[in-house]
């Protein structure tokens, strides 16, 4: 009987083992994961349970190569370091800027609104009560919307309805066919512009530095479509008719890469002072984190990385230029002219220029990541002085060893726009 019972309970052992088993197995070569839903049949009114297929983690992903490429690569990413043209003049075509909104949007029925009123409701319910006396049917896509108050108002239909859609910081649009005005917090645009490539990049960088980075651009029509709200489109058009006037930009050409230090005491930076000459380097202040020198032209990138491998062994992270419109931000991402697999790849460098009288030039340079800001600083610089940044941890990015730093150098140039009725050779 003993025996009978030690088989019997091996018996049982072995079937758990190869239903564990099989569990296993199909949890890692299932296609799909699930999760059970509970809903509601108002039919027979009792629970029914409804599989929902979700994401797995080993379903195929685009290659990497393929993600890795960007049309921007070519005009970004190539640095000319031994002919640094101070200011530079490009030539754009005599074309003037072209903004158009995406989303069908007919003009609006014509009459007249007499002495509307609401007190203190939502922006939708204001705009419901105005268009459902003219029959015209409302969607309030992203509602609920600020709250309104109005009195009295006169004007034509089309008046009111931007008046109360600017209020709460709303686009509107009018779908004649279907008799129904779309209320939203963001719309589609398309920006075209005069065939220049260097153009193209700042408006670009000042995109991305207005926080826009789902974008589409076409180089080949040189327009460059989006989504935004109200505010930064606002700030769109100012820029537009700025670039009108034949404007003058800064464009930064940037360097990154991290040193490895030799020995433990790390890199000796004031021996910078013994290396070059005294008034190389204008001015120093310190960041949050780090330190920016204000340096001539005798400390280039070449001696710049000669100094350092006395001390330290040399990894080269990214190189591009970025372009910023005076007075306002643009932004340059590290990673787009460098390896994924680079630590410093969610850097990112944030500037805002000023160009001010003698050639003189008001920079603000952040550097932030996905996490958030890690330092920033504000100096100003004559042409052909140079932005040093030094005493940057590489442990922000991720696990280094330790004495590893990275080193950023900015070279700030003018370029001016000028327009022009000649053909223009490859499209500057």
């Amino acid at each position: 009987m003993k025996k009978f019972n030690w088989l019997k309970n091996c018996k049982y052992l072995f079937l758990l083992f190869s239903l564990a088993t099989v569990v296993a197995c199909n949890a890692y070569q299932e296609s799909e994961e699930t999760i059970m839903t509970n809903t509601t049949d108002d039919a027979k009114n009792i629970n029914n349970f409804v599989v929902l297929p979700q994401q797995n983690p080993y379903m195929l992903r685009t290659t990497f190569r393929a993600n890795d490429l960007d049309l921007e690569t070519p005009l970004r990413c190539n640095v000319n370091w031994k002919t640094q043209e101070m200011v530079q003049i490009l030539p754009h075509n005599n074309v003037s800027f072209k903004l158009e909104r995406n989303d069908v949007n007919n003009d609006l029925p014509e009459f007249e609104v007499r002495d509307f009123s609401f007190d203190n409701i939502p922006a939708e319910q204001a705009l419901f009560n105005l268009t459902n006396e003219a029959g015209i049917k409302l969607v309030a896509k992203d509602a609920p919307y600020p709250m309104l108050y109005g009195k009295n108002i006169n004007g034509s239909f089309k008046e009111v309805v931007e008046m109360i859609s600017k209020s709460a910081d709303l686009f509107y649009r009018y779908d004649a066919k279907m008799n129904s005005i779309i209320l939203s917090r963001r719309a589609s645009f398309t920006l075209y512009i005069p065939s220049s490539r260097t153009l193209m990049i700042g408006f670009l960088d000042v995109l991305r530095g207005a926080g826009i980075t789902d974008m589409i651009t076409n180089w080949r029509d040189y327009s460059i479509s989006f989504e935004t709200n109200l505010e930064t489109m606002n700030k769109i058009t100012e820029l537009v008719n700025d670039f009108e006037n034949n404007p003058t930009m800064v464009m930064y050409d940037v360097n990154i890469f991290k040193a490895k230090a030799k020995e433990a005491c790390g890199i000796v930076w004031n021996d910078l002072l013994k290396d070059f000459d005294f008034g190389s380097i204008a001015t120093t202040q310190t960041g949050v984190i780090g330190r920016m020198l204000t340096v001539t032209n005798d400390i280039s990138i070449e001696r710049l990385k000669g100094f350092v491998e006395k001390y330290a062994t040399i990894e080269d992270i990214s190189e591009g230029r970025f372009v910023v419109p005076t007075q306002w931000f643009s932004r340059f991402d590290i990673g787009r002219c460098g390896k994924v697999d680079n630590m410093e790849y969610p850097l990112s460098l944030l500037a805002k220029a000023e160009i001010e009288k003698n050639n003189r030039i008001l920079s603000e340079i952040t550097l932030d990541t996905t996490e958030g800001e890690i330092t920033k600083f504000k100096a100003r610089n004559r042409l052909g002085e140079n932005f040093l940044i030094i005493g940057l941890p590489s442990e922000i990015f991720g696990t280094t060893e330790q004495g590893t730093e990275t080193i950023v150098f900015i070279v700030p140039r003018l370029v001016r726009m000028l327009k022009t009725d000649e053909k223009i050779k490859n499209k500057i």
